[in-house]
């Protein structure tokens, strides 16, 4: 067999990957229907009536996602192609000649049609493949408006600004944009005027479509052509019937365009019949082909009896037969998830939610009963509590210890059958021990499986009797032992009432940092697994390993003309791409643990490298002084992962005819492992006769090559890299379009491979001092440059983006401003010129010119027509057009020289990437521009520090970003290009700030990164000196001198480390460890905290000045739980889940049985999903424009479209779902919201971690849906759950904790828990207080939810105090007039009244005693709506009237805001959102805004 791929439209194995490796596919089709490497089954989904439509969509309201169009070959079920089937018939998503319309067809209902809509013509600008039409939507990839979907967080961690969804998810779908080379951006960001993208403007799969200017084409849309397309879909299911030996006869509905074998998958699945995987389906007595399309099968119509055959097995039958009893075994079992393999991870929801949402809505009262519901939180939630347990973290279930079925289930060690045997039809042979403790020996025949006479030590293969032959080994175990019976059938129950969610395997493997002690239990399959020759099994093809380079490759090259196409080429490249990484993952390890042999055995350990599984690994160290002058092994060390930025972008660009290797850094043990694909024929010759392009030292020797300078040039627009010339060693000029270390290479397979681009990006100079050249000011100030430990420290691309988008909008500034001058003066023009344009690096003297020469009053509207004009003009002189004048042409020609461009008659920003490398020398004709290099490198490193950091904390400080560890800190950075060893200066900015406590939350996170990163850098070479036996040892004694308040932490040598070391220097040359494997056990927490604070000042240019961990806390107010936590993710290591003593000063924190594992921490490539991401966009455009309904449809497009890319688990998807899980809310359908969150939670905790700060956000926001769905104890658990992840990841104290404690207040408030409410509320107000500033309108709102409390208890006094203080900063802030302040000032009415009536009573009982006249007080309990109001208020959602022509005013001011390119404000700026409304009067509309006051003013 192949490598096969196959489309899941048509069943069929495509043969361009068989063709490309030079064999054939054998007759077995290679349709993956268990993924069993995942040993997750895809569709483990059947139990609940799931149906099946065409490519795998599963349909009913709890999930509805695609399986993938490819699937791997493997070995594990494929079903044999039947009848001689062509491969070559159909040309359906992968060629078929019909596309079929998939039905859909929910289980519940069936619509007799879909309409479904392509907004092609809202596509943001520079997103679209060319203007025009959208290709229309084949119905075979057709979206499914209710797709079920799965949504994620916004990296920052913020909760949802809901004034403007697009805004707010802007960073979600980059949270992997290291992943991704693309800067989208959309509408509302940058006007279609400018799409700032410097040549990404054009489509990804469109190379030859070159926007105009550099980039900033108008971009506008060609609406009359762009008529919105509808597609109808017939639904056109039924039902068959399935007649099943031994059960009753039961029916399930299907789709003419499924295939026979997606019936078989369902039955797999299926609680009654899973047991069963080897068996045809039978129609009348004809066996059906398994990929045959049932409406070509003759007489398949409602009503028909499908009979279900049993086939007999063969070896391979028998083995996916014993696996697959086994996956059913392990079904509810987590430690699989635990130990991080097959892709499985942790979720913990259903805990909280008690099983399902959507069934327990359904089964329990709907919380009017308000005494049932116990609202006590655990102690250490509860606000002021000190403790911080880690057991919470991962609550154990009560499915997990699941029900045993059998003691003993492996292989026998009489396998294989001898020759006689299996001329009986023996396959092989089981060994099982029963819970009734029967000791059993089985045979696996062609006929099923039965009992033999064998035991443990006698071979008697003869049948025992009874002997139970039976087809199913489930079935042959049912007889002979009850309680298996009884509890097989338990386990499967409870597995199909999980959510499929928490089964599906996810895309990357995810590591859990903490798991408990879990049993180790005998297992055939894995211990087969990993002793057999795993290199084909692994991956389920038998007897060959997989040709990775040349499967990345191929995928490449498959055509991507239109959306099918497109959508099959990126599920392949992402099904490739995460089966590469798994591969290189594993085999990385391999290489450490010192189980791969070296390919240079001979060779010192550090020069070895090695090939496993077709792929080449080699270490991170200097070898042969490579890197001697960019800073030896700390240069080497850097390098894999600037490559990997390389190959990732290069990718990202995807040129036609230019390949990038399958390339993945690992981190494991101390060790950088570079694993890449093989370039065929690379291992036959020298590197010096295989490089036709670019250096292999470094700029001395340099060769070019026609056919790599066209194809780079095709990349230099969008990665902004200019052609330059070299001089070689000949002083021969060589024209290159990269840096000289960016190597070509022709393939034995033809192709033009790319590879070492670590320095795709400039040189990054403030950490780059070179003699005789001169800083900007901005740097000098900061104390750049400064010398850092290697030389290959680049620019992020994001930075080079942002600075290009910069200079641009400068550029338009500039040309507008002296075209509006030439208007008034000539001489007034030149003058300008001269003066303003020589200060182009500084904005602002380019910002104040017009605001001088122009009057106020038409300021806007000249400025609006003046950049208009210059947009035209620009495009005008770019195309060389004669009619422009002299005066005009020269606006141009000086706004680009102000702002750097390589053009003079465009705006164009390129760098050279070779400007200051070590060794590479210009020609003379060259200096000039050289020149102009140098200091255009120069502006873009001052551009960090002026404008960037200063950005980033300016958002910190509106909380439109609002980290809450290092990586959400880390993605920040990352999105506005700052790298993190820029961390001790943006301490430094954030020190200096006027009021510091307002960024409090973001100092305590930058230094425990200082700290952890810090402490990374020497625990990774601490473990190179560490021999495997001594691991947990050494990781503990780490651990201790790291967070343990024990003075004397002694390391605990195991016996045979202190064996002679003549034994070791034997082995130096096998193990990478060094000769000397204890010295590690004589550090001190003295000595390491004195080195974490000496390389906090050496790496980040920040003084620690901590002796010991307890200082650290102190000082900064840092919690060792989360220190922990840091670090434990960082390097990869697994801690047993228990509560430890930090601060016991009498015995050690960790001991060796605390380590459980080490993990490896891996980076790779992320594929997008590029025409998902484009509907996603325009989904948010459409949003913030105010039509819901439309945004809704377009996210649920782009919601299938990522399904049909990445399968049903990724965070893009996640992204979908809580976006779609918001609008559903807006619109008022709270079940479907709920239903959404519900996976937007699940998917959160699978793909990111289960107390990552995006699932903390997510359990919030269902917290809120199940309170709309009157679900208040499950909204109460939910909340608590948050906080206590919260606690744990930071502490108390963060913004964001003043959010979640006001939900949790007002769900307290509204259950008549007055005290314990009052104790959230009051700290949200302080913590409000604090980030917020005293007058601000979230603390007015926080004042007035405690007097609420107070109210209703009964205490007036405070609550008057309280309102009053609210009701001050809504006068001050809003005015006497305004809606908010009159409100609480009628309130402050009614408390007086109530206040002085209280009084009076008092007075009365006083005075007359028990014969007084009492009036009865009104003490209202909240009711559910008033507390729902106002959580819809504190979460951003405002429900308020407006008219018709409040509307049609709201929308021109959108419009207008877009126009005047204003950048989106802080979040009490923001837009708000309108649903779109057809009714008169008064509609009611959905407006979620971010802060009261913007809400207010607009309405």
């Amino acid at each position: 067999m192949g490598n096969g791929l196959c489309c899941q439209c048509c069943g069929r194995c495509r043969h361009f990957i068989f063709e490309k490796l030079g064999t054939q596919a054998d007759g077995e089709a290679v349709l993956l229907l268990q993924d069993s490497k995942r040993k997750t089954k895809i569709w483990d989904l059947a139990g609940r009536d799931y149906d099946i439509c065409q490519y795998g969509t599963l349909c009913k309201d709890e999930l509805q996602t695609p399986a993938p169009l490819f699937y791997q070959d493997t070995s594990e079920v494929l079903f044999e192609q039947r009848d001689g089937h062509d491969s070559e018939e159909d040309e359906g998503i992968c060629g078929c000649k019909n596309f079929h319309p998939p039905s859909c067809h929910s289980g519940r209902s069936s619509e007799s049609s879909h309409t479904y809509n392509v907004f092609h013509s809202d596509l943001p600008a520079g997103i679209t493949d060319v203007p025009g039409p959208h290709p229309s939507l084949p119905a075979c990839v057709a979206p499914d408006l209710n797709f079920a979907t799965q949504q994620l967080q916004s990296p920052g961690g913020t909760a949802d600004r809901p004034v403007d969804f697009a805004k707010t998810n802007k960073g979600t779908l980059q949270n992997e944009k290291d992943a991704s080379s693309e800067d989208f951006t959309s509408d509302y960001e940058h006007p279609s005027s400018m799409t700032l993208m410097n040549g990404d403007g054009a489509h990804e799969h469109q190379v030859e479509v070159e926007p105009k200017q550099n980039g900033h084409d108008d971009g506008e849309q060609a609406e009359d052509g762009s008529e919105q397309e509808v597609i109808v879909i017939q639904d056109t299911g039924f039902t068959v019937k399935i007649q099943v030996p031994g059960i009753e006869t039961f029916s399930i509905q299907v789709s003419p365009q499924e295939m026979v074998q997606e019936i078989h998958q369902v039955l797999m699945d299926r609680e009654d019949t899973c047991h069963r995987t080897c068996f045809s389906l039978q129609l009348d007595g004809n066996v059906l082909d398994n990929f045959a399309e049932l409406k070509t099968i003759e007489g398949f119509e409602e009503g028909s009896v499908l009979k279900v055959v049993e086939e007999p097995y063969t070896v391979r039958e028998a083995r996916i037969h014993v696996r697959h009893i086994r996956d059913l075994l392990k079904s509810l079992d987590p430690s699989d998830a635990f130990n991080g393999v097959d892709c499985n991870s942790l979720s913990f929801l259903s805990i909280f939610t008690d099983g399902d949402l959507g069934d327990s809505g359904k089964k329990k009262k709907k919380g009017t009963e308000l005494e049932q519901i116990d609202c006590t939180p655990p102690e250490y939630i509860v606000p002021g509590g000190k403790e911080r347990p880690l057991c919470p973290l991962q609550p154990q279930n009560k499915d997990w210890k699941p029900l045993q079925c059998l003691k003993v289930f492996t292989m026998s060690g009489w396998n294989p059958p001898p020759g006689n045997r299996k001329m009986h039809g023996d396959l092989m042979y089981l060994y099982v021990i029963t819970m009734e403790d029967r000791h059993v020996s089985i045979t696996a025949s062609t006929r099923g499986f039965y009992l033999n006479q064998s035991t443990a030590y006698t071979f008697n293969p003869k049948p025992a009797n009874p002997s139970f032959l039976s087809h199913s080994l489930v079935e042959l175990l049912n007889q002979v032992s009850p309680i298996f019976k009884k509890n097989f059938a338990a386990l499967q129950r409870k597995r199909v009432q999980r959510h499929p969610f928490e089964r599906i395997a996810t895309p990357f493997q995810l590591y859990s940092w903490t798991a408990p002690q879990v049993e180790h239990a005998m297992d055939c399959v894995r211990a087969e697994d990993a002793y057999t020759s795993r290199l084909g099994y692994e991956e389920h093809i038998p007897g060959q390993t997989r040709d990775w380079n040349e499967e990345l490759q191929t995928t490449r090259e498959l055509p991507r003309k239109n959306l099918p196409e497109r959508l099959l080429r990126e599920r392949a490249i992402f099904k490739v791409h995460s089966d590469f990484t798994a591969a290189a993952t594993r085999g990385a390890m391999a290489v450490i643990d010192g189980n791969v042999m070296a390919i240079n055995p001979s060779e010192e350990t550090k020069m070895q490298m090695f090939i496993w599984n077709n792929i080449f690994f080699s270490l991170g160290f200097d070898v042969r002084d490579h890197y001697k002058d960019f800073g030896g092994d700390s240069a080497a060390y850097v390098s894999p992962s600037n490559d990997l930025n390389g190959v990732r972008t290069y990718n990202a660009v995807d040129v036609d005819g230019l390949y990038t290797l399958g390339t993945v850094v690992v981190d494991y043990r101390g060790y950088r492992v570079t694993a890449q694909s093989i370039i065929p024929g690379i291992l036959e010759r020298e590197q010096e006769q295989s490089v036709i392009y670019g250096s292999i030292d470094f700029g001395k020797t340099v060769v070019s090559h026609p056919k790599y300078m066209e194809l780079l040039e095709k990349t230099s627009r969008p990665l902004k890299i200019l052609k330059h010339k070299v001089l070689n060693d000949k002083e021969q000029e060589v024209e290159l379009c990269s840096s000289v270390e960016c190597k070509g290479i022709i393939g034995n397979d033809g192709r033009h491979y790319i590879l070492d681009l670590l320095r795709t990006f400039p040189p990054d100079l403030n950490f780059l001092p070179i003699e005789g050249e001169d800083m900007p000011e901005d740097s000098k100030k900061m104390g750049f440059p400064k010398e850092h430990r290697h030389k290959l420290c680049c620019l992020r691309q994001e930075l080079v983006d942002a600075f290009v988008e910069h200079r641009y909008l400068l550029f338009m500034k500039l040309a507008a401003m002296q075209l509006m001058q030439q208007k008034t003066s000539l001489h007034e023009n030149s003058v300008a010129l001269e003066n303003g344009v020589s200060a182009a690096s500084s904005d602002s003297s380019a910002q104040s010119e017009p605001q001088e020469k122009s009057q106020s009053a038409d300021k806007t509207v000249d400025s609006i027509d003046g950049e208009a004009q210059v947009k035209e003009l620009a495009e005008t002189v770019a195309s060389n057009n004669e009619t422009v004048d002299l005066k005009s042409r020269e606006v141009i020609r000086k706004a680009c020289q102000a702002v750097g461009s390589v053009s003079e008659t465009s705006f164009d920003i390129r760098f050279n990437p070779d400007i200051f490398s070590p060794g590479v020398r210009f020609p003379e004709s060259a200096q000039a521009e050289v020149q102009n290099q140098k200091q255009l490198l120069k502006e873009a490193a001052a551009f960090v520090l002026s404008c960037q950091i200063p950005c980033l904390i300016k958002d910190c400080l509106d909380h439109n970003v609002v980290p809450m560890d290092g990586t959400t800190l880390a993605e920040a950075m990352h999105q506005r290009g700052i790298n993190v060893r820029y961390l001790g200066k943006v301490i430094e900015i954030v020190k200096k700030f006027p009021v510091p406590s307002q960024l409090d939350h973001v100092y305590k996170i930058l230094i425990i990164e200082v700290i952890t990163r810090s402490a990374k850098h020497i625990f990774k070479t601490y473990l190179q000196g560490v021999e495997l036996s001594g691991l947990s040892a050494a990781i503990s004694h780490f651990l201790n001198c790291f967070l343990s308040s024990f003075p004397n932490s002694i390391a605990h040598l195991p016996a045979d480390e202190l064996v002679s070391k003549k034994k070791n220097k034997k082995r130096k040359n096998r193990n990478l460890s060094s000769a000397d494997n204890t010295s590690w056990a004589s550090i001190t927490p003295q000595e390491l905290w004195k080195n974490i604070c000496s390389e906090a000042k050496a790496y980040f240019d920040f003084s620690l000045e901590c002796e010991h961990v307890d200082q650290a806390a102190e000082m900064y107010n840092l919690q060792k739980i989360s220190l922990l936590r840091e670090i434990s993710i960082k390097v990869g290591i697994q801690t047993l889940l228990k509560e430890y003593n930090f601060d016991n000063r009498h015995k050690p924190t960790f001991t060796e049985e605390d380590i459980l594992n080490i993990f490896p921490v891996v980076k790779h490539v992320n594929p997008k999903a590029s025409d998902a991401f484009h509907f996603f966009q325009s989904g948010q455009a459409k949003v913030q424009q105010g039509f819901l309904k439309e945004g809704c449809e377009l996210i649920n497009e782009a919601l299938n479209l990522f399904n049909n890319v990445y399968g049903a688990m990724h965070v893009e998807i996640c992204a979908c779902l809580r976006l779609l899980a918001r609008l559903n809310y807006i619109m008022g359908d709270y079940t479907e919201a709920l239903s959404n969150q519900q996976k937007a939670v699940l998917m959160s905790e699978r793909i990111l971690s289960t107390e990552h700060p995006s699932t903390i956000q997510e359990y919030m926001h269902l917290a809120l849906y199940c309170f709309a769905n009157n679900q208040l104890s499950i909204a109460l658990n939910l909340l608590y759950r948050a906080r206590y992840l919260m606690l744990l990841v930071f502490g108390e104290g963060h913004p964001e904790m003043a959010l979640l404690d006001s939900n949790i207040g007002l769900v307290l408030h509204g259950v008549m828990e007055y005290d314990l409410s009052l104790r959230f509320l009051e700290n949200a107000l302080t913590i409000n207080s604090k980030y917020h500033s005293a007058k601000s309108l979230k603390v007015a709102l926080s004042h007035h939810l405690v007097a609420r409390v107070y109210e209703t208890k009964g205490e007036f006094r405070s609550a008057l105090q309280h309102e009053k203080e609210g009701y001050t900063i809504y006068k001050n802030q809003l005015g006497e007039q305004h809606e908010k302040t009159k409100e609480s000032s009628e309130y402050l009415k009614y408390l007086t009244q109530q206040a002085v009536a209280l009084q009076r009573t008092m007075n009365e009982i006083y005075k007359n005693g028990s014969s007084a006249n009492i009036m009865p007080l009104k003490f209202t309990a909240p009711s559910m709506a008033s507390v729902l109001d106002q959580l819809n208020i504190i979460n951003g959602i405002l429900f308020i009237p407006l008219s018709q022509k409040d509307l049609e005013n709201l929308k021109a001011e959108v419009q207008r805001r877009q126009q005047l390119q204003e950048p989106i404000k802080e979040a009490d700026n923001q837009e708000t959102e309108i649903t779109e409304t057809e009714t008169s009067e008064a509609a009611k509309t959905s407006v979620a805004t971010n802060d009261i006051a913007e809400t207010h003013n607009s309405a």
